[in-house]
């Protein structure tokens, strides 16, 4: 696998893999969600390339205070082959060249197997409660 970054014409393979990873919800509009993210800190946008397409992603971003991480996805085709490590080491390196001094991330609470994954990864739970709220509906 090949990590670049995003390009819009990935878009398509890119809302694909996010629905076969089961992470596009009713609520957000993946193409909206691509749209605002090539908009702001693109260089972020990382996917992973193959001889089959793009078989893995993850949208990083940068407030100047916290980086973020979100559709971290591989096929399921594609799983533990090391392929979402690699994508994370590299969002990684990208935001401590910018100065970024943590990075953080949202997990679903019914998604548990993923949070030992993280674990692994150096990540913990930190002692905080997200909370949202929807500025823009995407329907």
């Amino acid at each position: 696998m090949d990590i670049r970054s995003f390009e819009l014409t990935d878009s398509d393979q890119v809302v694909a893999l996010w629905q076969s990873c089961g992470l596009v919800r009713p609520w957000n509009n993946p193409l909206l969600d691509i749209q605002r993210k090539v908009a702001v800190n693109d260089e972020l946008f990382l996917v992973g390339d193959s001889s089959a397409g793009i078989v893995a992603s993850v949208m990083g971003g940068y407030d100047g205070h916290r980086g973020w991480m979100n559709y971290l996805a591989v096929s399921p085709d594609y799983q533990r082959r090391g392929y979402a490590t690699d994508l994370i080491a590299c969002l990684e390196e990208k935001l401590l060249v910018i100065g970024c001094p943590k990075i953080n991330l949202q997990i679903r609470t019914d998604n548990i197997a993923v949070q030992s994954f993280y674990r692994k990864l150096g990540f913990n739970v930190d002692d905080a409660v997200s909370m949202g709220k929807r500025l823009i509906p995407d329907t």
